[in-house]
């Protein structure tokens, strides 16, 4: 008795002639600048929070640019504009210190919808020292700061910071206490305060802390 046809039209069982596997399901990488406003801190402190998490939701480029803050911004804006294709998300890493510009630098970067500020008032050394204990003291600049952080870090130096020491067994902590000194955004109106801890989500968390 003959075979019914199959709905491919072909009698008997059909073949996978195709041996090609299905590719895997690949999560998207969420592209990252940072542009940090500093020539090593900065630079050092995210190097070592992305090489910790292994984060593979994200890729980061780190670029120190020792400037004030619109020249920071300026140079983040121009790879924005010139380097598009290629990052998803620009963050430039400032401090509002004595800097007179600041302003301008955050006026222009709100020109731009993929540009992100990482504020600290009045330094990173806030963000720091966030890691190791609650603090609610303003101070009016890096100096009057860095006696409360080396209460922490004796031998705090700004050109070598030992992340994975220091600062990687607590940078969730760093965030939570971070984020219970102002809301996102009124870092130029609160000392002490820092916005760094939406960008230390965005490099170690899955899905960047959304």
């Amino acid at each position: 008795m003959p075979r019914t046809p199959k709905p491919s039209g072909r009698k008997g069982p059909a073949r996978e002639t195709n041996l090609r596997r299905p590719s895997p399901h690949r999560t998207p990488v969420e592209r990252l600048l940072v542009v940090c406003g500093a020539r090593v801190t900065e630079k050092q402190y995210f190097d070592g929070l992305r090489r910790a998490e292994e984060n593979k939701a994200v890729s980061v480029k780190l670029v120190a640019r020792p400037k004030s803050p619109s020249q920071v911004v300026k140079f983040a804006a121009d790879r924005l504009a010139t380097a598009r294709d290629e990052y998803d998300q620009v963050w430039c890493v400032l401090d509002v210190d004595q800097f007179t510009d600041l302003p301008d630098a955050l006026a222009e970067a709100e020109r731009h919808e993929d540009l992100h500020i990482a504020l600290s008032h009045p330094c990173f050394e806030v963000w720091l020292l966030l890691h190791l204990a609650d603090h609610t003291s303003p101070a009016a600049s890096y100096k009057a700061l860095l006696p409360a952080l080396r209460r922490h870090v004796p031998a705090y130096d700004k050109t070598s910071l030992d992340f994975e020491r220091q600062y990687g067994p607590t940078w969730r902590e760093a965030v939570r206490r971070a984020k219970k000194l102002c809301p996102p955004g009124k870092e130029p109106e609160v000392n002490p305060s820092t916005g760094v801890w939406r960008l230390a989500e965005a490099i170690g968390l899955p899905g960047g802390g959304r």
